[in-house]
């Protein structure tokens, strides 16, 4: 990684989270140089036991925790306790993903922090409000904001995105309004502590913004302005999606799929037309694309300078030729579990830094302050 892009050298980071969303914030700070301290409790981070593990160390804990230090601390004993607090007084960001009200009690919040900290506390639904003590998970935070209603599916079931979409957004923009906050405390002629409550809610809103308008300006469902826009099925079995945004690509399409017929047919003249006759219009688009490869169509449909691509799993792209000649993917060497291939963090490019093991660094740090 450019060393241009590691700013924050010296910057002393407390992790007090768990999962993804302020995790993946802390560790995009390590990535631009922070010193990251991860504070676990003696059974670690419930994610390093998700998915594919080994000796402690999952790939959801290199996902979102490289480049830490991981401290154990038994937050239940005084001794546990104080040392908290030292980290917590020492820290320039102070992050927390307790319910509301946990992190005070147990000497991380933002009162414990230095004059001039960046506190951010990550929860479902806020630190105020009827909802701030409600469990939330990525999923929970998917129906809430009315991502999973907008997913309906070809059994008219409205599914969550399988990806963790709303805990990935939550970390992402955590780390910008940490870096505005950390901007703001550069300016600072008196040190000022900067508070930032970041939800689960908020941050999946946000991925919704315009239907959110939309609907609201209408005052009812509103549909999506691109039919027949979709995912659809080739003689081979893959999937071709395909979309449009203007009129005249619609005609483009219908003339590459030899659906000229449908282009003309009064019922789909325009995008609200097409939407309130769109399961006709399905019937036809599917027909005319399982005729065909899904490469026939992708090459056809490009060729015509129309947004469409193959659906790709994620072994297809980490094969696809564009991503392995433009360098899009990182390999991280980690001990327990051997090469774990993921995305380059965008815009900064690869960060090969290893998890840390659950404690690893714990009389490192202590030692350093003196607990």
């Amino acid at each position: 990684m450019d060393e241009a892009m590691r700013p924050y050298k010296g910057l002393r980071v407390l992790d007090a989270g768990q999962g993804i969303a302020a995790p993946y914030c802390a560790m995009m700070l390590a990535a631009c140089g922070a010193d990251v301290i991860k504070l676990e409790p003696a059974e670690g981070d419930w994610s390093r036991g998700l998915g594919t593990a080994k000796d402690g160390v999952s790939v959801m804990t290199v996902s979102f925790n490289r480049g830490k230090r991981s401290v154990v601390l038994d937050l239940k004993s005084p001794e546990g306790r104080a040392a908290a607090a030292k980290l917590a007084a020492g820290a320039d960001v102070l992050i927390e993903a307790f319910r509301p009200g946990v992190a005070a009690r147990i000497g991380l919040g933002p009162e414990n922090a230095k004059p001039d900290a960046v506190c951010l506390s990550i929860s479902g639904f806020g630190q105020t409000g009827p909802y701030s003590e409600r469990p939330c998970t990525d999923s929970v935070a998917q129906a809430f904001s009315g991502l999973v209603a907008l997913n309906d599916g070809a059994d008219g079931v409205p599914h969550k995105v399988g990806a963790f979409v709303s805990d990935m957004a939550t970390g992402i923009y955590a780390f910008s309004a940490v870096q505005v906050a950390l901007a703001a405390r550069a300016q600072d002629t008196t040190p000022r502590r900067r508070v930032i409550d970041m939800s689960l809610m908020a941050a999946s809103s946000n991925l919704l913004m315009q239907q959110i308008g939309e609907w609201g300006v209408q005052g009812k469902p509103a549909a999506p302005p691109n039919a027949p826009a979709g995912a659809y099925q080739c003689s081979d079995g893959a999937w071709v999606m395909v979309t449009l945004v203007r009129e005249a690509e619609w005609l483009a399409i219908a003339e590459v799929l030899g659906i000229q017929d449908a282009a003309r047919d009064p019922r789909f003249a325009t995008f609200p037309l097409r939407w309130e006759n769109r399961e006709a219009l399905y019937a036809i688009v599917r027909a005319a694309f399982i005729k065909r490869p899904s490469a026939e169509w992708v090459k056809l449909l490009q060729g015509a300078r129309l947004l469409a691509d193959r659906v790709n799993t994620p072994l297809d792209w980490l094969s696809n030729e564009h991503v392995v000649a433009s360098g899009a993917v990182t390999r991280v060497q980690q001990p327990q579990l051997g090469e774990v291939p993921l995305p380059a963090l965008p815009g900064l490019g690869h960060w090969h830094a290893l998890a840390p093991t659950l404690g690893q660094h714990t009389a490192e740090v202590l030692a350093e302050i003196g607990a």
